[in-house]
């Protein structure tokens, strides 16, 4: 591993935040935390804790000594000064002196003694970086020193590795306990630069923040060349497991030899068995537990392998590699065959009992560990939240995208640190017991119960003819409800537009709704992508003009392949996916009010959209046993493609009007615009109770009044 500090660009921080009066040695805690932030194999989504002694003015303008120490919700690889509040560290001293100090204290403790009362709550590990008395402090979850400190002899390793540079500690929980022990250690090894924590992770310390992250930065490389050198004098199995052996029972890792990462022509897909997983998921959630579930899929060369040599043994199944991941784990995968093409019913009747083995497993887990603690806790969901399928790779599995994704992410990391551990040595991580500790630890519960799940999390919505207008708008209004989004357009580069302006996690593809393979092709690449399909808003069409006298057939024709034959292809597509989830779903059919109100010269357009709408009121009667709500809007004379400013002009002259008045020609007499249609797709969806409707977004229009 390499050093990435540049003299030159700490010295433009400091410039930067002194300016902004931030004192300059906090100013470099912010350059040297976003470094190691901003390192996956050191850091991973708000891991890790960095600190900084220093003196600081208060209200009264006296000279306070304090620790600036990350706060929470603070993320490294981004921090802010304003992410390392500071805590007067007189009273944190006198904390000393207890024998025992309860996390609500303690936290109530640093919350007390704030120099602002309005900065975050410091971190948990606040009083060790306090006690510890160096200038600068640098914890990470380095993923080689995590191999290292999850052997049984990782005491011995330490020594052989750092001498006396670096202090190994036994597992002990975060807070005050482990605070006191670690600064007991370093007391008694004054020349040591560093802390091993068995099972957790790696300190480093200094005078200077250039001092303390090179440590880290040297620590780490010392553990990487020493899992090399054992790796290497390893022997290593010649003979590879076939897939089928891997998609049987756990074994013991000493039978354990990879199976080589090939393409297996005769192993489904993940779109094809994504649906069942959340099915599966929804009907094992408990009561009040979300039912909908985002899968987020990871097929790289390192999943493969892993999914198909290791992650089917026993030792997948030994738990995290640090305790603070438990929550992003479960503690564990759930581990799954390879699905076969032309056995998938028997795969999912498996992975059914496979998962609800699983969910009885952590509910035993539970009770074990509740009773251990006076029975005072309340079981968390007992789903997995990361899944090993052999053949496709390893699953992150959330509430939303975000969280699916963050949870591959650990899952990742855990899968080098189990590597490397097993292969140079024994994984050992920690027991049951401290895992209970730190999953129903209730500092770790409290960042469970701050954020509000918006009304549509965990909602798969895709949409047609997203790429502007009506589609656009709609897109846009789920995304701002909390539902993951797929954006369909003929224009691939409009769809990324789209999709970029709502993040990083919305699915852009280029579709042609009326090309049967390229359809089918989108609603795989959304399934792979989100685990499947909730909602969809079949929005794409086309405008074509002319009187039905002398209206070519083939206009005719083109108006209804893409004004009807293309939403049936949609809503076949969207029903066959739904009905293999359970869980219900919405279709939503952008009509127009030329279905109820035709226009002259307006045939091709009318005609096709009447066809619209009886097959919506069809496919509302066919799948309503299937819970799957089917409802239309009735829009007018909305800016967008289909109605342009030539369209616009053409549609006021065959109605004798002007263009102004054509446009704010309802009851209300105000134009209605893209926005507004969104909002009523996205109320649609939120009715629960509601299928075979029409609304109508015109302004008020008699003609197309529905009753």
């Amino acid at each position: 591993m390499k050093s990435l500090w540049s003299d030159q660009d700490a010295a433009a921080c400091v410039a930067h935040y002194c300016a902004q009066n931030v004192p300059p040695a906090l100013a470099l805690r912010t350059y040297s935390a976003r470094l190691l932030g901003a390192n996956p194999k050191l850091v991973l989504h708000g891991g890790g804790n960095t600190s900084v002694k220093l003196s600081m003015t208060d209200v009264l303008g006296d000279a306070v000594p304090v620790l600036c120490v990350k706060g929470s919700g603070w993320d490294l690889a981004t921090i802010e000064p304003a992410g390392h509040p500071a805590v007067r560290m007189a009273n944190l001293h006198r904390l000393r002196q207890l024998d025992r100090l309860s996390d609500e204290d303690m936290v109530n403790a640093l919350r007390t003694n704030l120099l602002d009362n309005t900065a975050p709550t410091p971190s948990v590990e606040a009083l060790l970086h306090a006690y510890v008395p160096h200038t600068f402090i640098d914890h990470t979850h380095a993923l080689a020193a995590i191999a290292i400190a999850d052997q049984p002899d990782s005491e011995a390793l330490c020594r052989q590795i750092y001498g006396d540079e670096v202090v190994w500690v036994p597992y002990v929980m975060p807070g005050f306990e482990l605070a006191q022990v670690v600064a007991r250690a370093v007391e008694a090894h004054p020349l040591a630069y560093g802390v091993l924590l068995a099972k957790h992770g790696l300190f480093s310390f200094g005078d200077t923040a250039q001092a303390s992250y090179e440590r880290m930065i040297d620590f780490v490389t010392r553990a990487e060349d020493f899992i090399a050198a054992r790796k290497a004098n390893r022997t290593t199995a010649a003979a590879s497991t076939t897939s089928d052996t891997a998609s049987e029972a756990l074994t013991d890792s000493a039978s354990y030899t990879a199976t080589p990462v090939t393409a297996c022509v005769n192993v489904a897909g993940m779109a094809e068995v994504a649906p069942y997983l959340r099915a599966a998921m929804a009907d094992l959630a408990p009561a009040g537990s979300p039912q909908h579930w985002i899968l987020d899929l990871r097929c790289d060369a390192q999943a493969l392998a892993f999914a198909n040599g290791i992650g089917q043994t026993e030792v997948a199944q030994r738990g995290v590699a640090t305790p603070d991941h438990v929550i992003r784990m479960k503690g564990r995968p759930l581990v799954l065959g390879a699905p076969r093409v032309g056995q998938l019913d028997a795969w999912v009747t498996g992975m059914q009992a496979r998962m609800a083995d699983f969910v009885a497993r952590y509910q035993a887990y539970f009770e074990r560990n509740n009773t251990r603690v006076g029975g005072i806790k309340k079981m968390l969901d007992p789903l997995p939240r990361v899944m090993l399928i052999a053949q496709l790779g390893m699953v992150g599995v959330g509430k939303t995208a975000a969280e699916a994704s963050v949870n591959a992410d650990v899952m990742a990391s855990w899968m080098a640190v189990v590597t490397d551990a097993d292969a140079c040595g024994t994984y050992e991580p920690v027991n049951e017991a401290h895992e209970f500790d730190m999953e129903y630890w209730s500092l770790e519960q409290a960042k469970l119960g701050k954020s509000t799940a918006k009304p549509m999390a965990g909602r798969v919505v895709l949409v047609t003819g997203a790429g502007s207008g009506i589609g656009a708008a709609t897109a846009r209004a789920f995304a701002a409800q909390g539902a993951e989004l797929a954006i369909l357009d003929l224009d691939g580069a409009a769809a990324q537009t789209v999709a970029s302006s709502i993040g990083h996690l919305a699915l852009a593809l280029p579709c042609d709704v009326t090309d049967a393979d390229s359809l089918r092709c989108a609603f795989a690449a959304v399934v792979q992508r989100f685990g499947g399909v909730d909602i969809v808003v079949s929005n794409a069409g086309v405008a074509l003009s002319g009187g039905m006298l002398n209206l070519p057939d083939d206009v005719l024709r083109q108006s209804f392949e893409v004004n009807f034959f293309a939403h049936q292809r949609v809503a076949q597509a969207a029903v066959a996916i739904m009905k293999q989830q359970r869980l219900g779903g919405v279709l939503l059919f952008n009509v127009s009010k030329q279905a109820i109100n035709p226009g002259p010269d307006f045939g091709a357009y009318g005609t096709s959209k009447a066809a619209l709408l009886a097959l919506m009121r069809q496919y509302a009667l066919e799948h309503g046993k299937d819970g799957i709500r089917v409802n239309a809007v009735n829009a007018d004379r909305i800016r967008s493609g289909l109605l342009n400013d030539e369209t616009i002009a053409k549609r006021a002259k065959a109605r004798g009007l002007s263009e102004a008045d054509y446009m704010g020609g309802n009851l209300l007499g105000k134009e209605v615009t893209a926005q507004d249609v969104a909002q009523a797709f996205v109320v649609s969806a939120q009715l629960p109770k509601t299928t075979g409707n029409v609304i109508t977004v015109d302004g008020g229009n008699v003609a197309a009044m529905l009753r």
